[in-house]
């Protein structure tokens, strides 16, 4: 979920837990406060406490919760996650670290850190190399999985053969989500459970009628619904995500504001094709 803020930069709480609301409302199970999409790199931690509270009370349990909480220390890791806990999060979402680059043995101690200080809380774990600068291993994967709140998975490597090692080496123990919006079809064909959107943002409905079909085995349908939302899909990450989707979202009607320094709100191109792309994926 992005993080929406008013025109001085604060964080808009209000529109955020009527955000949560609306997308709740168009399908989505769950709802990842403060991941990437949320800028958690440019919120205080005070900010994001505050978010996570406003859209707990928003969406009253009808709705998983998860916060982002990773970090690459440890320690603030370790701490965030404990918040997270303590604010009654269904999960939490934990980011390779990034810039530091551990090595496979340092993921795990880490990861492993992380599970045991805050045992009650189901985690997800989360690689996008493209952005931390290092990928989380299948094996290492595997060797977390005595912990029994590591249970599921975002993978966000850009690669269908990231979901295919990870059930050769964990099967059905871990719940695995495509973290690409233009994967989740293909993803699913391979053993991924569902997907942490972006695009769900202003096609909630029509991913939730994609995922449906596919586990309902109507595979054409899926195939359908897939190929109507490609074009949104590969809009939405024309440039640095989240700048188009907040923007696609202030065209939808939902004043969601710029994002904050050192990203940039969207020009006008990105926006032109974000307005043709809304109009031609409307009609149903």
């Amino acid at each position: 979920m992005v993080t929406p803020f008013r025109a001085d930069g604060s964080v808009d709480l209000p529109l955020a837990a009527q955000l949560a609301d609306h997308l709740v409302s168009q399908g989505s199970d769950g709802l990842v406060i403060c991941g990437t999409t949320g800028e958690s790199p440019s919120l205080s931690w005070a900010e994001q406490h505050q978010l996570f509270a406003a859209v707990k009370e928003a969406v009253a349990g009808r709705a998983r919760l998860l916060a982002g909480s990773g970090s690459n220390c440890t320690a603030e890791a370790i701490e965030a996650t404990r918040e997270a806990a303590a604010l009654g999060a269904d999960g939490a979402l934990v980011v390779v670290p990034y810039y530091n680059k551990p090595p496979q043995d340092g993921l795990a101690a880490h990861f492993r850190a992380i599970a045991l200080a805050a045992p009650e809380l189901p985690l997800m774990l989360y690689n996008i190399p493209g952005r931390t600068g290092t990928s989380l291993a299948p094996a290492t994967v595997s060797s977390l999985l005595d912990l029994s709140n590591v249970v599921s998975f975002k993978a966000a490597s850009g690669t269908t053969e990231e979901v295919s090692a990870l059930r050769a080496c964990c099967g059905d123990r871990l719940a695995i989500y495509s973290g690409d919006d233009a994967l989740t079809l293909p993803m699913l064909a391979v053993g991924a459970v569902g997907v942490v959107s972006v695009a769900s943002h202003v096609a909630g409905p029509r991913i939730s009628a994609m995922i449906n079909a596919f586990l309902a085995g109507d595979h054409a349908r899926a195939l359908a619904l897939h190929e109507q939302l490609l074009p949104l899909c590969t809009a939405l990450f024309s440039t640095t995500n989240p700048i188009p989707v907040k923007a696609a979202l202030e065209l939808c009607g939902w004043p969601v504001g710029a994002p904050r320094l050192p990203l940039l709100p969207a020009d006008e191109a990105v926006k032109q094709r974000l307005s043709e792309t809304l109009a031609a994926l409307r009609p149903t």
